[in-house]
């Protein structure tokens, strides 16, 4: 059973529709490639806050304000 987890930045701007398409697009990638089973493949999108996101040492947070 492939799992798959899509770390995204907590902004409000990811529609449910956009969210969708992650895991359909994830799934099938699965199956073309690794000809995986959609039915058995569990796509997980998980938001997080810019405050707890880091890059080069400092957080998305405070990147943003430059």
């Amino acid at each position: 059973m492939p799992y798959v987890n899509i770390k995204i930045t907590k902004e409000g701007k990811v529609t449910a529709e956009q969210k969708a398409a992650l895991i359909k697009g994830a799934t099938q990638l699965l199956a073309n490639v690794l000809h995986k089973n959609p039915a058995t493949t569990v796509v997980i999108i998980e938001e997080v806050d810019t405050d707890n996101w880091g890059i080069g040492g400092e957080s998305v947070t405070e990147r943003r304000k430059l």
